[in-house]
């Protein structure tokens, strides 16, 4: 029979570890590589806890620190930002300001 969830949700891990190693800020527990044992019921992953939250986003890889909501994400599309960062590097100085703005019909 299927489940109606399929694993206990990160959230509640965070809360559980803080609440376990006495934890004031949750941000600064991380936990990633979870896997679900096959036939359910148990999952194993890794987790961090750092001392406070600038150690955290001085430490943490920007992915998880966007997955944490520490960081955010770079707008508009990879290859946007590409093309920009080459349309950049053809002018200098005070241009590069209408070379980043060009093409934005």
């Amino acid at each position: 029979s299927t489940q109606s969830t399929w694993g206990v949700p990160r959230k509640e891990i965070q809360a559980k570890l803080a609440q376990m190693f006495r934890v004031k800020d949750e941000n600064t527990v991380v936990l990633f590589g979870f896997r679900a044992l096959f036939g359910g019921g148990k999952s194993t992953g890794f987790g961090l806890i750092y001392d406070n939250v600038s150690f955290c986003k001085r430490f943490e890889p920007k992915y998880r620190l966007i997955k944490l909501g520490l960081a955010k994400k770079k707008e508009g599309a990879r290859k946007q930002r590409k093309e920009k960062k080459n349309r950049m590097k053809k002018v200098r100085g005070i241009k590069k300001a209408k070379a980043a703005a060009a093409k934005k019909k």
